[in-house]
C-alpha cells in the first residue's frame, strides 16, 4: 500500500553537516552571508570545534530564531536548553574549514572579481548553508537517465510498489517523483521543490529496513524534448545527496550522458552510481563485455571507479525488471545511506569543482611569492632621487659650501672684486639666482624649463611603471590589475608632492656654515695684507725720502703678503674639500630619503599592501583548494 504524502517535520541533523539548524532549511539566511563583505580575516570568538557558534551560525546569530521555532512547535521542552550537538567527524570538520576559507575568500575578492565569477563559489556556501540546517539523517538519491532507460521501473522495484508511471509513451516522467523510506525529510523534499502530491511512501518489506533515511527521486528523461523536464533534472542534480545514474545496452555510449553530465560532475564519483539495466536482454557475456566498455568510457570522463576497495564510482549491472542485481543495488544503497556522509561528500565534490576553476584567478604556476623585491625597491627609489635631481641638488651644496669657505678665507682684493663684480651683474632672474648661490642669501629660486619638467614627469612614470611591472610578475590577471591599478592612483600626484620637496628640501636654507678653523684664516689674511700695506707704506717713504732708503725690505714684505695671501686661500680650499663633500652627500641624501619616503607613502606602501591582500586570499585558496574532504 502506498502510503500519503510524508508530513513530518525534518529535526535530524547530520553532524557532519553542521548539527545546528540556521535559517528556516531554504537557505535565505545564509545565502545574504556569503558575500557580506568580510575583509581580512574573521573575528575570534568563542566557538565551537567547527568554527561556528552554538547555533550553526557565525557569532551565535540566529540563536533566538531557532528558540521562537522550538518555542511555537513545541519542539525540545525541556526547560529552554537546546540538545547538545553531536560531534563533527573529521570530514565534517575539514568541510567546515575548508568552506569558512571560502567564505573569507569571497570577501576579500569581492573588490577585485566580478560577481559572476564568484557565483559559483556563492552557490556552494548557499547550498551548504541550506541542507546543513535540514535532516542530516537522510541521504537524497536521484535517479537519473535517458529516454528508454528503464530509470523509472528501477525506482518502482527499489519502492517495491508501483509509484512512477512506466510505458512506451515518451517521454513518460513529466515532473520528479521522491519515496521516503522514513520521516522528517519534508523540508528536504521542499528544498527539492517535490510537491506533496508526488511524495510517496515504499511498501514496508523486512527489505526496506535496510533502506532506512534514503529518499529517492525519480527524474524525467535528462535528453528529453520537453525543455521543462531537462531544466527538472538539472534543478534537482544540483541539489541531491548522491545520484543513479541509469543507462542501457543501446545508450550507454550516448553523448549527451557523458558530455553534458557524467564528465562535468566526474569530481562527485564517490556520491555517483552507474547502473547497466536491460543486462536480460544481453546474451552469454555479452553483459560483462558492455560493463568493461562502459568503465572504460567512464575512466575517459576522468571518473574514478570505485574497484579493489579504491573510492570512487560504483559500477554494476542488474534487470529492473527481472529483478537480476537488484539485491546487490539495495545492499550498497542501504549501506551508503546508513553512513550518513554523502551530504558532505557531495558538498566537498561541489567545493573541489569549484576551487578547479577559480584556480587560475588565484594561482599563478611559477610565481614565487607576491613581493616587492628589495632590487625593485632600490631601483624605484633610485629614478626618484634620478627625477627629483638630488645628485646635482648635491654638486649644488658642495660648491656653495667651498664657495663660501673661499669667501672666508679669500684675499680682500679678490673678495672686493667679486663685490663689484656682482654689484654689475644685471637684475635678471638668472642673475639674481647666481648672486643667492654666491652669497647664500634670498628665496629666489630659477624655475625648471618645461623641458626638465617634462622629462622629470615621465621619469616618475617610468620608475612606477618598472616597479609595478616588477610586482605583479606572475600574478593572475585580475590582481595584477588591481596592483598596477593600485600603483597608478598613487602616481597620480607624485610628480607634483616631489617638486615641493626639491624646493623644501633640495635647497638648503641660509648661508653653509662655515668651516672650524674659519678664524685662523681670516687673521692669517689680515696679517698677509698688513704685510702688504706695510711694505708699501715703507717703500713710499723712501721714495719721496722720509725713510732711509733701504730697498729690500719692504719689497720682501710685499711679496710675502702678496704671495702668502694666495698660498692661505689654496690651502684654505685644500682643507675644504673634505667637509665640502660631505656637506654635499648629506644635501643629497636628505633629497634622496625624502623622495623615497614620499614614493613609499604614494606607491610602494599601498602596492604592498595590495599584495599582502593578495597573499592572504592565496592562503584562503590554499586551504580551500588542499584540503580534500573526499576520501584518498
Amino acid at each position: 500500500m502506498t502510503a500519503l504524502t510524508d508530513r513530518t517535520d525534518d529535526r535530524d541533523r547530520d553532524p557532519d553537516l553542521h548539527p545546528e539548524r540556521e535559517g528556516d532549511g531554504d537557505g535565505e539566511g545564509d545565502r545574504s552571508r556569503w558575500d557580506d563583505g568580510f575583509i581580512a580575516r574573521s573575528r575570534h570568538v568563542a566557538e565551537d570545534a567547527g568554527g561556528f557558534g552554538p547555533d550553526g551560525g557565525p557569532d551565535g546569530e540566529g540563536s533566538a530564531d531557532e528558540a521562537l521555532v522550538r518555542a511555537v512547535s513545541g519542539a525540545g521542552n525541556d526547560g529552554g536548553k537546546a540538545p547538545a550537538a553531536p560531534p563533527l567527524s573529521p570530514e565534517g570538520q575539514a568541510l567546515r574549514t575548508r568552506l569558512e576559507a571560502l567564505r573569507q575568500l569571497v570577501g576579500l575578492s569581492r573588490t577585485r572579481l566580478d560577481g559572476k565569477t564568484l557565483a559559483e563559489a556563492g552557490r556552494v556556501l548557499d547550498e551548504y548553508a541550506a541542507r546543513r540546517g535540514l535532516s542530516g539523517q537522510h541521504t537524497v538519491v536521484a535517479i537519473a537517465g535517458a529516454t528508454g532507460s528503464g530509470k523509472s521501473t528501477l525506482f518502482n522495484s527499489l519502492a517495491g510498489v508501483q509509484i512512477s508511471e512506466t510505458g512506451l509513451r515518451r517521454p513518460t516522467t513529466a515532473a520528479p517523483i521522491a519515496c521516503s523510506w522514513s520521516d522528517g525529510a519534508a523540508g528536504l523534499l521542499d528544498r527539492l521543490e517535490i510537491p506533496g502530491r508526488l511524495r510517496r511512501r515504499p511498501r514496508e518489506t523486512s527489505e526496506s529496513e535496510a533502506l532506512r533515511g534514503m529518499v529517492l527521486v525519480d527524474l524525467p528523461d535528462l535528453d528529453s524534448a520537453v525543455g521543462a523536464h531537462r531544466d527538472h533534472v538539472d534543478r534537482v542534480l544540483a541539489l541531491v545527496d548522491a545520484v543513479v545514474w541509469v543507462v542501457d545496452p543501446e545508450k550507454y555510449a550516448d553523448a549527451v550522458l557523458h558530455e553534458r553530465y557524467l564528465r562535468p560532475l566526474a569530481g562527485h564519483a564517490e556520491v555517483t552510481f552507474v547502473v547497466l539495466n536491460q543486462v536480460d536482454r544481453l546474451p552469454g557475456e555479452a553483459a560483462d563485455l558492455v560493463l568493461d566498455d562502459l568503465r572504460r568510457l567512464l575512466d575517459e570522463d576522468g571518473i574514478a571507479l570505485g574497484e579493489h576497495g579504491e573510492p570512487g564510482a560504483t559500477v554494476l549491472g542488474l534487470s529492473a525488471l527481472t529483478g537480476e542485481g537488484l539485491g546487490e543495488l539495495r545492499e550498497l544503497l542501504g549501506q551508503f545511506t546508513q553512513e550518513r556522509g554523502a551530504a558532505t561528500r557531495r558538498i566537498a565534490a561541489d567545493l573541489d569543482q569549484a576551487a578547479v576553476r577559480l584556480r587560475p584567478l588565484y594561482v599563478a604556476d611559477g610565481h614565487g611569492g607576491p613581493e616587492i623585491g628589495e632590487g625593485a625597491r632600490a631601483e624605484f627609489e633610485d629614478r626618484l632621487a634620478e627625477a627629483v635631481g638630488a645628485y646635482a641638488a648635491g654638486l649644488a651644496a658642495e660648491r656653495a659650501w667651498r664657495r663660501n669657505a673661499g669667501k672666508a678665507c679669500g684675499t680682500p682684493w679678490l673678495r672686493l672684486w667679486r663685490w663689484y663684480e656682482g654689484r654689475r651683474a644685471p637684475r635678471t632672474l638668472a642673475g639674481l639666482a647666481a648672486l643667492a648661490a654666491i652669497g647664500g642669501r634670498g628665496s629666489v629660486v630659477p624655475e625648471a624649463p618645461v623641458e626638465e619638467e617634462v622629462t622629470a614627469r615621465q621619469r616618475v612614470e617610468q620608475a612606477v611603471r618598472t616597479l609595478a611591472d616588477e610586482a605583479v610578475d606572475g600574478l593572475p590577471d585580475p590582481w595584477a590589475q588591481a596592483v598596477r591599478e593600485t600603483a597608478v592612483r598613487g602616481a597620480d600626484q607624485l610628480p607634483e608632492a616631489l617638486d615641493a620637496l626639491t624646493v623644501t628640501v633640495g635647497v638648503p636654507s641660509g648661508k653653509p656654515p662655515r668651516p672650524a678653523w674659519w678664524p685662523a684664516a681670516v687673521l692669517t689674511q689680515a696679517a698677509m695684507t698688513l704685510l702688504q700695506i706695510y711694505g708699501g707704506l715703507w717703500l713710499v717713504g723712501q721714495i719721496i725720502g722720509v725713510l732711509e732708503p733701504r730697498l729690500l725690505p719692504p719689497v720682501l714684505l710685499m711679496v710675502a703678503g702678496i704671495v702668502g695671501g694666495p698660498l692661505v686661500e689654496w690651502a684654505c680650499s685644500l682643507a675644504a674639500r673634505g667637509p665640502a663633500r660631505r656637506y654635499g652627500q648629506d644635501a643629497e641624501q636628505r633629497l634622496r630619503q625624502a623622495a623615497a619616503g614620499c614614493g613609499r607613502a604614494r606607491v610602494l606602501e599601498p602596492v604592498a599592501a595590495e599584495l599582502l591582500r593578495y597573499r592572504e586570499v592565496r592562503e584562503q585558496y590554499a586551504t580551500v583548494a588542499r584540503l580534500s574532504t573526499t576520501r584518498q
